[in-house]
């Protein structure tokens, strides 16, 4: 089953996009804290991590950097999320794979998960 890490620290944005996920048939692990982010990413190995910019105590562009930059988790994707709608911006501070300004059409988001992931297994 495909694996898929959420980070925001919008507790219903993030319930949501669990129910949205897992509906899809994904597996599925969250967290409200950046800080958890590296020891669940390398409990749960997730084959892409879905990361809001904005996060209480660490941000999302902290680490996604530290993520790009950690030899176990820079292969994986990456898709940070925000109400910050211009990628160019977000994309000058990080290395993040895609981004989805919020709101975002669900079938959008699946439809990325499943490119990145696709790209991932046939590695």
């Amino acid at each position: 089953m495909n694996r898929v890490l959420i980070v925001d620290d919008n507790r219903d944005i993030l319930w949501v996009v669990e129910v949205i996920l897992k509906r899809y048939g994904f597996e599925v692990m969250t967290t409200l804290k950046g800080e958890e982010v590296l020891s669940k990413t390398k409990m749960f190995s997730p084959q892409l991590i879905l990361l809001d910019v904005f996060l209480s105590g660490i941000d999302g562009i902290d680490i996604c950097n530290t993520l790009k930059s950690t030899p176990e988790t820079k292969d994986i994707p990456v898709i940070m999320i925000s109400a910050h709608t211009n990628f160019k911006e977000v994309k000058k501070f990080c290395r993040a794979d895609d981004f989805m300004s919020k709101p975002f059409d669900a079938n959008e988001l699946v439809r990325k998960i499943n490119y990145f992931i696709g790209d991932a297994i046939k590695e």
